[in-house]
């Protein structure tokens, strides 16, 4: 039987015996914290009654929780639950940032009876936690009463709601002053200053200064663009970028990857290293070549490389900004479409930058790929990256950023 909002009914339909498991589950990108309050016939927590991920039982054993990843299995026995408690209410809550609108679906269910309540993110709005589920006494008898109430606030909100008690959190110090890119530039390297000043007007400019964020730049290293490598072009970029990296991402740094044939993990630019990070550091004089990745084109490759060290071997809540530079000859349309479109669940953004080639495909036709949950990439092209100045370039890379992580958050991807 599948219950709807609001409704109620007998639990015995549903079990035979006081002795049960109920099962709630959600399939979410955000943490739930799942628990279950005790609660007086005046609708308030009763003897701290309260079973969560701190605290897995109650003090009778009536409710034992066994707590996974936004799951939770209850057993329940009701003949162990004292009078005291007039009503068992179940709860979750989002942990950290997010609404019950991200969430994509939930459901409480008694295990191996025919009694389901099923929810959609849909059917709330901005409320961070949620009443699932009542079991409570009525005339001698225990009942079951589907909810699904959104409420505003946590878990602590939740706590306080019921009359629980919640620890005063120690007073946040002060945070420190925030250095502008312009000082955090200077010290370790005064030669990227002047790139600091005019990267900080844009990251205002586009309300971007208290973002944190990943960055990475990955970098064509077919035999085409091998007078890109000789005249310094590619060294020029690396320089530009390397501002955003500085700013958005804490420990300043920006991860690298080149790509041909086949792709290959750079070390990581920062101020210390990045002069002439690209003759000493990448050791690339020409192309691919030069480090053993060959020469033609292979965008999948690193792409599904970067989605694979970002999504899984350093998965974070943070987006993460791809700066990726190609002077065309793309081949592969279809497979790049289809990872860019399956990347479109995770935090990744992607902005493609085309140099002086030609033949970019797919690239041209981003704003017009279908079946993304949201716009996650951009592209524009340069004759030169010196055709164009230092404030432009800014305006250009960051373009699209700022809806995307709007649109992101939106979705529950952040």
């Amino acid at each position: 039987m599948e219950l709807i909002r609001g409704q109620k009914v007998k639990v015995d339909q549903f079990v035979s015996q006081n002795d049960f498991k109920a099962n709630v589950f959600f399939d979410s990108i955000k943490t739930i914290d799942l628990a279950v309050f005790g609660l007086d016939k005046d609708g308030k927590m009763n003897d701290d009654y309260m079973i969560f991920f701190n605290q897995l039982s109650s003090p009778c054993k009536g409710i034992v929780m066994d707590n996974k990843a936004n799951q939770a299995c209850f057993s329940i026995n009701l003949d162990k639950i004292p009078q005291s408690i007039d009503k068992l209410v179940f709860t979750a809550a989002i942990d950290g940032v997010g609404t019950m609108s991200n969430i994509n679906r939930g459901d409480f269910q008694f295990i191996g009876a025919d009694c389901r309540f099923p929810f959609v993110g849909a059917d709330f709005k901005d409320e961070r936690a949620l009443m699932i589920a009542e079991i409570y006494r009525k005339d001698g008898v225990w009942r079951l009463c589907a909810v699904g109430q959104g409420f505003n606030g946590g878990l602590d909100a939740l706590v306080k709601h019921f009359g629980g008690e919640v620890a005063e959190a120690a007073p946040t110090p002060a945070a420190p002053p925030k250095l502008s890119l312009e000082k955090k530039v200077a010290d370790k390297a005064p030669g990227l200053v002047n790139l600091a000043k005019k990267a900080q007007v844009c990251l205002e400019k586009k309300k971007l200064t208290d973002v944190k964020a990943r960055v990475a730049i990955v970098l064509d290293a077919s035999g085409s663009m091998s007078n890109q490598y000789q005249h310094g072009k590619v060294q020029e970029v690396v320089e530009r970028i390397l501002p955003l990296a500085v700013h958005f991402d804490d420990d300043g740094s920006l991860e690298c990857w080149a790509f041909a044939d086949r792709e290959k993990r750079l070390p990581e630019v920062t101020l210390l290293n990045y002069k002439d990070y690209i003759k000493n550091i990448a050791k690339i004089k020409q192309y691919g070549g030069d480090i053993g990745i060959g020469c033609s084109n292979n965008e999948p490759a690193v792409i599904k490389d970067i989605i694979k060290f970002f999504s899984k071997e350093n998965p974070s809540s943070l987006p993460t900004y791809i700066v990726f530079i190609t002077d065309g000859g793309i081949g592969s349309d279809s497979e790049i479409k289809r990872l860019i479109t399956d990347a479109a669940k995770l935090p990744i953004f992607w902005q493609f930058v085309g140099i002086g080639g030609s033949s970019y495909g797919i690239l041209k036709k981003l704003d017009d790929m279908r079946g993304r949950v949201v716009d996650n990439c951009n592209f524009f092209e340069l004759d030169s990256l010196s055709s164009v100045t230092e404030d432009k370039l800014y305006d250009l890379l960051l373009e699209e950023f700022p809806s995307w992580i709007k649109e992101a958050t939106k979705k529950g991807i952040l």
